[in-house]
């Protein structure tokens, strides 16, 4: 919910695959009794939507858009419906964004860092990824194992669950691996669903493996979407200092960040300030270059002559930087993860280092 530290709407934002699980989540949410008025903002392309029947005895608003994929075409659809959403202010107490599930979630995300107006009165309260255990490794890239082979899916036989028919090694696993594998990376929260479906073995085959993609995002287990709500309303954004208060090695632990795909993390720790008048030129000057390549980029950083942290939050081109806590008697530190392809940490780390002051 908004506090009064920050009385904006907050929104989640909802992607996840193809059948991973997304409407039944969604339909829980609309149908379960949180004492939470919820605006939805679904698009439907090629699925199963909501039932409209389980919609009609629910408090909820749906606003369903058929005219293509929300990550692309129906941007600007996106910013008018929360547009005229904001004239109904008193209606609701959040706003949820189902994706498709072919969807780049990084538009939406985009959509509030760039119109002042949305940015002044909501607020990205998190994006929620559901993953599907039984099926996920079918839609990301083989991995390449150390003894140079690579390694497919444990498919088993169960290839029809969901409606779709994987097939084993598909065109579909080649076909879709970015989306699935760009879902994961730009998580807040991972849902990983369906876990009546795998076995000990697999389940952790399964977790070792997004946590590959991204170690960062809170991991959430279910099966049907039966995880508490409140874990998947109420993130209340990426937080670093939370993140390094459940794991100290968060951001150190090198064996935690070691990978064979192509996307993965990059993090350190840099004790000191950072100079604004460095900082600015080579973050703008990184994500310009390689800002396709690095889905989400986040820390908590100190500036040379500024008492309070600043929250660093970046997707793509774009980032935005907000006041946090004052730093006190803490010892100043820059805290950063980037989260992208083919991410060159020695490179990443001297640029900033550069900018100490």
């Amino acid at each position: 919910m908004s506090s009064p530290a920050d009385p904006r709407i907050p929104v989640t934002v909802l992607t996840g695959f193809l059948g991973a699980g997304k409407t039944t989540l969604l339909n829980r949410i609309l149908t379960e009794n949180h004492g939470q008025r919820i605006a939805v903002i679904e698009n439907e392309f090629g699925e199963i939507g909501i039932d409209q029947a389980l919609v009609l005895r629910s408090d909820e608003e749906v606003f369903e858009m058929n005219n293509g994929c929300l990550c692309c075409t129906v941007r600007g659809d996106l910013i008018r419906i929360l547009g005229n959403l904001l004239k109904r202010r008193d209606r609701f107490d959040r706003i949820l964004i189902e994706t498709t599930g072919l969807a780049d979630p990084a538009p939406v995300i985009q959509t509030f860092f760039m119109d002042d107006e949305l940015k002044e009165h909501l607020r990205l309260d998190g994006v929620v990824t559901v993953v599907d255990a039984r099926h996920v490794q079918l839609h990301l890239p083989v991995e390449a194992a150390q003894d140079g082979h690579t390694h497919g899916p444990d498919c088993g036989h169960d290839h029809g669950h969901g409606g779709h028919d994987h097939g084993g090694h598909d065109h579909a696993e080649h076909e879709h691996a970015n989306e699935c594998e760009e879902q994961i990376a730009f998580a807040d929260v991972l849902l990983l669903n369906k876990v009546d479906l795998v076995d000990a073995h697999q389940l952790r085959r399964v977790q070792q493996r997004i946590r590959q993609i991204n170690p960062m995002a809170r991991l959430l287990q279910g099966s049907f979407g039966d995880v508490p709500l409140q874990k998947v309303l109420d993130v209340g954004g990426f937080d670093l200092t939370r993140a390094l208060e459940l794991d100290p090695k968060f951001l150190t632990d090198s064996a935690a960040h070691t990978h064979d795909s192509e996307v993965g993390s990059v993090s350190f720790v840099l004790d000191g300030s950072l100079e604004p008048a460095l900082f600015q030129p080579w973050i703008d000057a990184l994500l310009k270059e390689r800002g396709a390549d690095i889905f989400r980029s986040k820390g908590i950083l100190a500036f040379a002559g500024n008492p309070g942290r600043v929250v660093f939050q970046g997707v793509h081109m774009l980032f935005e930087m907000e006041d946090g806590a004052p730093w006190g008697a803490t010892p100043r530190q820059c805290q950063m993860v980037f989260i992208g392809r083919n991410l060159d940490r020695a490179e990443l780390l001297a640029g900033i280092s550069a900018c100490l002051a």
